[in-house]
């Protein structure tokens, strides 16, 4: 069982920068694919950035491309978020997730995925 817990969440300006952390504890973390997701009110789940462990592999939604950027260190079985260039349309619980399925973009984390628990990332205009 992976537990999942995000932190660095926050109220921010437009054009400004956040940095989401996400720690996994439970299971062998080189083994996961880690993801960042999305939630504003009113609106579905949604994908925002993806990595694969061992190559390091990236991939993101097109909304966020160039201003979003998600690392890991695997040495802290932590998973980042690195967000510059806010909008207030980026505002949204964001979850942190994990999956053994290196299958599909974004499905293998809602099919048989791991949640945290949420972060609230607030951007004003």
């Amino acid at each position: 069982q992976v537990q999942l817990v995000e932190s660095g969440g926050g109220s921010v300006q437009a054009g400004g920068s956040l940095r989401l952390s996400c720690a996994a504890s439970g299971y062998t973390y080189s083994t996961l694919r880690m993801g960042w997701f999305r939630q504003a009110p009113g609106k579905e789940r949604g994908g925002v950035a993806a990595i694969y462990p061992g190559d390091g592999r990236t991939y993101y939604a097109d909304s966020v491309k160039g201003r979003f950027t998600i690392s890991q260190d695997n040495a802290k079985n932590t998973v980042y978020l690195q967000m510059n260039s806010l909008k207030p349309e980026d505002t949204a619980m964001y979850y942190c997730a994990a999956t053994t399925s290196y299958r599909d973009n974004w499905a293998a984390f809602f099919r048989s995925g791991y949640w945290g628990q949420g972060t609230q990332v607030t951007v004003s205009s």
